[in-house]
Parts: C-alpha cells; sequence; structure tokens
C-alpha cells in the first residue's frame, strides 16, 4: 500500500506514529536476545539508536513476504525497478512497479535498496510519471480534452492559488485606499514589514493575526453604526471633513462601510483554505517540534556523557545543610519521539537531575532554617515596615513583569530583524529595476497630477505655471522628496546594504502612510477616498514597498554596476539606450553617484571615461549582433530592397527634418488650424488730439458671417485682380467676418469750450497741422490659441484746407447751411482689415481700389428739443457694401488668420526662424 502527500500533515503524521511503535515494538522483543552477545557499550547504543545488527537497512523482498511500503513519499529515490510483492500471491502479481524506464525487462534480485543518489518530491514524481497509474493518465487525457475557455478558467484559478497570498496583499491594500482611515491602516504597514519579509513566507500567527484583527474591525464597525452615538445626527454635514474623529477612526456613518472589510476576511479564509490543503498551515508547530527534538536529543547525549564519566550506580547530592544526605538513581531512558501535534515537550533526564538537586537544597536549607528558629528568637517588625516591604515586593514583581512582557515583545522583532539582515542563505535577486520603474511612474504622476496635491491648484496646469514663470510650493515639495527617495534608494543599490535597505524601508513606509493619510488630506481639504491623483500615487508606491521588500528578503547581488538595457544587445535596447544618453545631465548624475558609492581606486574623470568606453563597446557589440542576424555574403553588393528600404527612409528623413519648419508652418493653419473669429470690433476716430468725435464697436448679432452666395459675389469682384485672389485664396468664408457698426456715435461730444475754440481757430489756421486719426481694435478667444487676445492699429492722415473749414463751420454752428451740410473725409477708411494670431492688425490694401482707402461723410448733430445742448458726431460710409447699402453706417471686413490648435502651440509659437534655430540645429548636432 502506497502514501501520497496529497493528503493533510495530520494523516501523514497519524500512519508515521503507527508503524514508528510496531517498529518500536518489534525491536523491544528482538533487542533481549541479541543483547546477550554484545558488550555493554554497544548493547547501549544499540538499545538508544532502536536498531539491531542485522536491522541496518529494511528489506523488502520482491517474492516473498508481506511488506509495504514505506508510509511517506515526501522524497522517493531514483532507483532502476523496485517491485512489491506478497508471499501468499503465487501467480507472482506485483501490486505496483517503480520505474524510470518501461522499456526495461530485468528485475533486481537484491531485496536491500540502493543508494539515495537523487530525491524527488512528490510533485515531481507525478509531473516525471515514475509511478505509472491509469488513472492518472485518464484524468489527464480528460483534462487536455477540454475546451479552451474551460482551460483558461482552470489556468486563471491554478494561477490565484499559486499566488493566493498576493490577492490578500491586493485586497487589503485596496480596502484602505477605499477607507483610509487608522482601522485599515494597521494590516498594510504589517504588510511590508512582517509579512512581506518572512522567510520562505509569512507565518501563521501573521494570517490568523489578520483573520482576528478583520474580525473585530467588522464588529466595531457594526456596533458604531446605531443612531443612538451623536456623530451619526449629522451624517451629510460631516462625511466629506477629512479630520472628523469618525472619519480618521473609520467607524462612521456609511452605506456599504464593511464591503471591503468582508471581501477582506473571504480573500483571507481563502487564503487559510489553501494553506491547509497543502500542509502548511501548521508548519510553526512542526518546526517548534522539531526544535525541542533537537534541544531533547543535545540533553540526552550530554546526559549519557555524565553517566559514563560518573558512577552508573548512584549519585550523592551533599546540601548544604550535613543533616541531609540524599541518595538519587537515575531512571531509565526513555525513548524520545515527536509526537503528532509537536506540542508537547519531553524531559530529560539533565533536567530531572537538576530539579532533584533543586528540591533537595531547597529542603535542606528549610530544616536548616527550622532549626535555627527554634533557638534563635525573632523581633517582630510594625506594621509600616512590612507594608513598605510588601508595597517594595509589589513594585519589584510589576517592573520585572513589565521588563518581561517589553523582552517578550522586542525580543522576537529584534531576532526577526536580525535573521533578516544575517541570513543562512540567501536567494539572491536584482529587482532595483523594477523599482526604479515605479519611482518613475510616481514622479510622472506627481508632474502631471500636482493639482491634486494642492489646496488652491485644483484647475491649476502645470505647463501654464511654469509658463508664467512660477513654481507651485507643493509641486517642488513633492519633486524634490520623490527626487531624493530614488538617489537614497541608489545608493543603498550601490553599497548592497541590508541593514541600510531595511532601515530606509521602515521610515519610507511609516513616513508615506504618515504623510498620505493624516498631512495630505489636511492640505487638500478633503478626503484621501476623494482624491484619485492620490490613490494611484500610493497604489504604485506599494507596488515599489512589496519590490523593496522582496529585494531585502533575497539580499543584493555581488555585482550590481552596469546598466539594465546593456545587458542583451538587440535594437530595441540599442535604441533605448540612445535615448537615454541623450537626456541632459541623467549620464552624468548617473555616473558620479555610481563613482561616489561604489569602492574604486580610479578618479572621477577616469571613471566618466570608462562608462564611455563601455557604452560605445555595448554599441559596437548591437551591430555585430545585428550582422549575425541578418549576415550578408562578402564581396556581394547591397540588395535593392535594404538600399531604397533603409536608405531611402534616412533621406525622407533627413529632407522632413530639413524643411520640417516650413511644412510645419504651412500646414499646422491648413490642416489643422483653428477658426478664431472676432468677438467684438471697435472704430475709433479722433480730429487733432482732442476729444474723439465717434466711438462705436460691433458685437454678437452685428459680427456676421458672409453666406455662400454673398461668397461667391464677393470672390468674383475680385476675379480679374491677380493680387486680390492670391490673397483670397488662403481664407475661406469662415474666416471673413462682416462688422456692421452704427453710424450714430455711442458717446456724446463733450469737449470743454475753451477746447472747443482753440480747436476752431487751428482748422481755421491753414498754416498749422491739423490731422484726423482713424483706429480700431479686434478682440479674439485667447484659449483657442492666438497669441494675443487684441488686435490694434491706427493710422492717421492730414486734412485739406476746405475739409477743415467745412468742419471748423461745423463746429461753430452759426451758419446753419453748413451746420447741416456733411462733410467727406476722403481716403481715411480702411474697409478691409487683416487679424492675425498676434497684436498687430493692417489693413489689407490688395483688396482696394487703386490701393486707396474709402471715403466717409462726417456731420454734427445737436439736440435742440431739450436745453442740454448734446452734441454727437454722425458718419457714414461711402461706396459699395455687402451689408445695408443705403444705411448710415459703417462696415469693416475682417479677414481672421487660423491659429494652431492649443496642443501644438508651443510649436507654432516659435516661429520658422525659431524652429530652424530649435530642431534643425539641435538634431544636426546631436547626430553628428
Amino acid at each position: 500500500m502506497l502514501y501520497s502527500r496529497q493528503g493533510t500533515t495530520e494523516t501523514i503524521a497519524e500512519v508515521e506514529a503507527e508503524q514508528d511503535d510496531e517498529a518500536v515494538a518489534k525491536d523491544a522483543d528482538q533487542g533481549g536476545e541479541e543483547a546477550a552477545d554484545l558488550g555493554p557499550e554497544e548493547a547501549s547504543e544499540a538499545s538508544e539508536a532502536g536498531l539491531t545488527p542485522d536491522a541496518e537497512l529494511p528489506h523488502y523482498s520482491t517474492e516473498d513476504g508481506d511488506v509495504e511500503a514505506p508510509p511517506s513519499y515526501s522524497k522517493a529515490v531514483s532507483f532502476e525497478r523496485l517491485s512489491f510483492g506478497s508471499r501468499d500471491d503465487s501467480a507472482g502479481q506485483s501490486h505496483m512497479a517503480v520505474s524510470p524506464d518501461e522499456s526495461r525487462s530485468d528485475r533486481l534480485e537484491s531485496s536491500i535498496l540502493p543508494p539515495l543518489t537523487h530525491e524527488l518530491t512528490a510533485s515531481e514524481l507525478l509531473l516525471n510519471k515514475m509511478f505509472h497509474d491509469d488513472e492518472l493518465e485518464e484524468s489527464e487525457k480528460f483534462y487536455v480534452g477540454q475546451p479552451r475557455f474551460l482551460l483558461l478558467f482552470y489556468a486563471m484559478y491554478n494561477t490565484l492559488v499559486a499566488r493566493s497570498e498576493m490577492v490578500c496583499y491586493f485586497v487589503i491594500i485596496l480596502n484602505h485606499m477605499v477607507s483610509a482611515s487608522m482601522i485599515t491602516l494597521v494590516l498594510p504597514i504589517l504588510i511590508f514589514l512582517w509579512a512581506m519579509l518572512s522567510v520562505p513566507r509569512p507565518s501563521r500567527r501573521f494570517w490568523m493575526m489578520a483573520i482576528v484583527y478583520t474580525e473585530v474591525a467588522i464588529v466595531v464597525k457594526y456596533f458604531f453604526q446605531f443612531g443612538f452615538f451623536p456623530w451619526n445626527k449629522n451624517v451629510e454635514l460631516n462625511k466629506d471633513k477629512p479630520f472628523h474623529p469618525p472619519n480618521i477612526i473609520g467607524v462612521e456613518k456609511k452605506e456599504g462601510y464593511v464591503l471591503y472589510d468582508l471581501i477582506q476576511l473571504l480573500a483571507l479564509f481563502f487564503h487559510r483554505s489553501i494553506l491547509k490543503c497543502h500542509g502548511l498551515w501548521d508548519e510553526d508547530d512542526i518546526t517548534d517540534s522539531g526544535t525541542d527534538k533537537e534541544e531533547s536529543d543535545d540533553e540526552l547525549s550530554l546526559s549519557r556523557g555524565r553517566r559514563a564519566s560518573s558512577d552508573s550506580l548512584k549519585s550523592i547530592n551533599l546540601a548544604a545543610s550535613a543533616e541531609s544526605v540524599h541518595v538519587s538513581f537515575p531512571e531509565q531512558p526513555t525513548a524520545i519521539r515527536r509526537k503528532r501535534s509537536g506540542s508537547s515537550s519531553q524531559i530529560s533526564p539533565r533536567s530531572s537531575f537538576s530539579s532533584n538537586r533543586s528540591k533537595r537544597g531547597s529542603t535542606s536549607t528549610r530544616n536548616s532554617s527550622q532549626k535555627g528558629s527554634s533557638v534563635l528568637s525573632i523581633k517582630q517588625k510594625s506594621k509600616r515596615e512590612l507594608y513598605m516591604e510588601k508595597l517594595q515586593e509589589h513594585l519589584i514583581k510589576a517592573k520585572a513583569f513589565t521588563i518581561k512582557k517589553t523582552l517578550q515583545i522586542y525580543v522576537p522583532i529584534r531576532q526577526f530583524f536580525y535573521n533578516l539582515i544575517h541570513p543562512d542563505y540567501s536567494a539572491v535577486t536584482d529587482v532595483y529595476v523594477l523599482m526604479f520603474l515605479a519611482d518613475t511612474v510616481d514622479f510622472v504622476i506627481i508632474v502631471f497630477g500636482f493639482w491634486a496635491f494642492g489646496k488652491h491648484s485644483a484647475a491649476a496646469d502645470i505647463t501654464s505655471s511654469l509658463s508664467e514663470d512660477q513654481v507651485p510650493g507643493p509641486f517642488l515639495v513633492m519633486v524634490l522628496i520623490q527626487f531624493g527617495t530614488m538617489v537614497v534608494d541608489r545608493a543603498l543599490y550601490l553599497r548592497k546594504t541590508v541593514l541600510g535597505k531595511v532601515i530606509f524601508q521602515v521610515i519610507l513606509v511609516f513616513g508615506i502612510h504618515f504623510w498620505m493619510f493624516f498631512i495630505l488630506p489636511g492640505v487638500t481639504e478633503r478626503k484621501f477616498s476623494q482624491n484619485l491623483v492620490a490613490q494611484l500615487w500610493y497604489f504604485v508606491k506599494c507596488v515599489y514597498f512589496g519590490l523593496s521588500a522582496y529585494q531585502i528578503r533575497c539580499g543584493y547581488p555581488t555585482r550590481v554596476l552596469g546598466n539594465f538595457l546593456t545587458k542583451s544587445y538587440n535594437y530595441v535596447n540599442l535604441f533605448l539606450f540612445q535615448g537615454f544618453r541623450l537626456v541632459p545631465f541623467l549620464t552624468e548624475l548617473r555616473a558620479v553617484m555610481d563613482w561616489v558609492w561604489t569602492d574604486t581606486t580610479l578618479s572621477l574623470s577616469s571613471w566618466i571615461c570608462v562608462e564611455d568606453i563601455y557604452a560605445h563597446i555595448f554599441i559596437l557589440k548591437c551591430w555585430r549582433e545585428s550582422e549575425k542576424r541578418y549576415p550578408q555574403p562578402r564581396g556581394q553588393k547591397k540588395k535593392k530592397v535594404v538600399k531604397y528600404g533603409m536608405g531611402g527612409m534616412i533621406i525622407v528623413l533627413l529632407i522632413c527634418i530639413v524643411w520640417f519648419p516650413l511644412l510645419f508652418m504651412s500646414l499646422i493653419k491648413s490642416v489643422a488650424g483653428v477658426i478664431n473669429q472676432p468677438l467684438d470690433v471697435s472704430v475709433t476716430i479722433t480730429l487733432g488730439g482732442y476729444q474723439p468725435i465717434f466711438t462705436m464697436s460691433a458685437q454678437q448679432s452685428q459680427l456676421k458671417v458672409m453666406d455662400q452666395p454673398k461668397f461667391n459675389k464677393f470672390m468674383k469682384a475680385f476675379s480679374r485682380d491677380t493680387g486680390a485672389m492670391q490673397f483670397l485664396e488662403n481664407y475661406e468664408k469662415e474666416d471673413i467676418t462682416v462688422a456692421e457698426l452704427e453710424g450714430n456715435s455711442n458717446s456724446l461730444w463733450t469737449i470743454s469750450p475753451p477746447s472747443k475754440q482753440k480747436m476752431i481757430s487751428e482748422l481755421m489756421d491753414p498754416n498749422s497741422s491739423f490731422s484726423v486719426v482713424f483706429s480700431w481694435s479686434i478682440q479674439r478667444n485667447m484659449s483657442l490659441g492666438a497669441k494675443a487676445e487684441i488686435a490694434t492699429d491706427k493710422l492717421s492722415f492730414p486734412l485739406k484746407n476746405t475739409t477743415r473749414e467745412h468742419i471748423a463751420k461745423m463746429i461753430a454752428g452759426n451758419n446753419t447751411e453748413s451746420s447741416r451740410t456733411p462733410v467727406t473725409i476722403e481716403k481715411i477708411y480702411p474697409y478691409y482689415v487683416k487679424a492675425p494670431s498676434d497684436s498687430n492688425s493692417k489693413p489689407i490694401k490688395q483688396l482696394l481700389s487703386e490701393n486707396n482707402f474709402m471715403n466717409i461723410t462726417i456731420i454734427l448733430s445737436r439736440d435742440n428739443t431739450t436745453k442740454s445742448n448734446s452734441e454727437w458726431w454722425v458718419l457714414n460710409l461711402t461706396g459699395n457694401r455687402i451689408y445695408n447699402q443705403h444705411a448710415q453706417a459703417l462696415e469693416l471686413v475682417v479677414f481672421n488668420d487660423k491659429v494652431s490648435p492649443p496642443s501644438l502651440g508651443f510649436l507654432a509659437g516659435y516661429g520658422i526662424m525659431g524652429l530652424y534655430a530649435s530642431v534643425v540645429l539641435v538634431i544636426g548636432k546631436v547626430c553628428p
């Protein structure tokens, strides 16, 4: 009958115990007969070992004898062939055949097992198929023939079972991210400082503590959900306060308050069932019992040595008192065997011998004290002295108890970290690259999500802040701390100090958790569970903590220098390594750090030279490896596919780099340009620097976009003008806006009487210079990508003498006929203007007849109905217009340039010359 290790530990131990009892009884029967032929010393050694001279090894016969195989197949030997038969089986049929080679037919007649040359576990035996079993083969065929989806499900379940502790860690961390309270803070810290640092796996004590703690947390949360607690009466008012005591502790009233705790408890029980199924749940008890057995064996051997050197019949213990003489005879040595549960401890003869000595000593001392008490008289003590003695005795006991409990807590923790720093064996590994990648991801999260770590920067953008030469405080602090931890981690990695890594792990775990769950909510004034970016950052940091704990548990490798990209030679590593070297100051920083924290005799300059040599050697090896993978026979010209494929791509790439600025600036507006129509168009006319005579603006409905018929008519009017058509081909109808300006000024002409008289005298003086100033402004949407929000310009024109006289008479108002006749000002109105992305708006002379501006008429209107004598100017545009030909108004046609999208605005802002200076020259410098 064969036994398998697939059962529980209790079943295996019970079988072993039963067969050990049978073997001891059988040896006891045969030991008496054979002990007569042996010497005293040989007989004692044989009795202690439990073996006879003819029973050194178990005999397994292949023909006779009802013999069963050993009960435990935790390890099996790889022998040629061994069969187990029965005496009563006359046909000679064997129950089971063990053979690594089924083709062999010979059987070993020897009854002694061959030497243990190779050991296999039970799972390896099943995988290597050393034991032929029809049921196992049928089961394997059955599972192989299942649908792929079902096989995928089996594989996922097996992966879940194999990494069940990782599932528990993930659920615990997820529960803490969602709850973010002091109740859920304990287990994540214990995971990173206890469970993940345990070798080879977390003990049963940790899992029991996690299970009990989760159950207690569920009960506590349930108890505080009742409404009679005062903080549960205003739940909606205090649920978003980060420092509300129930929110910090984790006992606030909310929906689904124990959902994640129940999931966590379910995961823990699932892992517990897996450990029990594989016999790993009682591993701590087995280890303790094994230690007790070793200690008892040592005590037994020590007692044998003492008995050999001393008298074997009796030992006389002389006590301090001469009245008592005690004679003790040594007990017969009992067989010390590990029990099934491993919890019972055996008492060695040495311990019993010591206890007898102490008892005898105490008895003799007590007898002597009694005799002395009968002779001497004892002085009676006062009650106060007795009370003081009792108090002192209790203080000593309390102090001893405190020290004992403190040592019970401190010594295991100290021993745990001591064993971690000074392991008996170490499975060396190197996960620094993964830790560095986790830190890099956290760095990127800080850069692009720094607004989640500040109070009043919820809608801020790091690019806009830096463009305004402003560095946010939280962003700077977090970046410096993150970069500092990366530098310290690199230093510990180069020094290969496990002690420093453990200290850094402890400080980082406590510091990160204290900052994320106590300081950050106070800075941001919102709970951690409501900060998605902070939760993502914390989860990536937990991945880093797990990798760091794995590195501590396994130890640092002997050789840590070298770039991880240089481990293999291919195109991917080559291009990544070249990109790494192009990052400013990163290569130099790494080289200096390696030189500082590495024991070397080289100077810093020599070290950097060696690093540069290694880099060039790696690049050459990559090219040589590519030549091996894609060989080319010597003396043969390159194929056209290679020449036109690779060479053609390089030519196109170089041409694109050279002409990139022109292509980019041309295509960014024509293909990806955004239409930026004006929001406000304003016009102002001023005479000789005095109070403006006309001010008007057009907004919303007064800003019109030409429809398709009007646009076609507009384009047809310039069809014969080559210069105009060349200008118009860059614009579409959506880019043209017609602003209708009311003819009446929207403000009164409030000039003072002295200024008016002076203005009239200057207009009437032909020797003085007097001009009219026409200015306009166009306001756009800045968020669409325009460089400036307002584009403005102004034009100044001198007035003719006749025009000046008419305007002076109109202002004086003496002649009623002159005051009511409009005055024409020639060639001062720019009917077509351009609104580029910058702030410089210019008139479009290509579209004006003979490059001349248009005429306008002005008239000063007075309110004669009231005594206020209000005055305002009225203007009218002469000539053809697009809208309202006969209305008394002004009209301005604005051509709007398309702006680059906001995502490409940082490149378009440099302009053509800036792109040439930044892109072409930099690439030419990098790739000589």
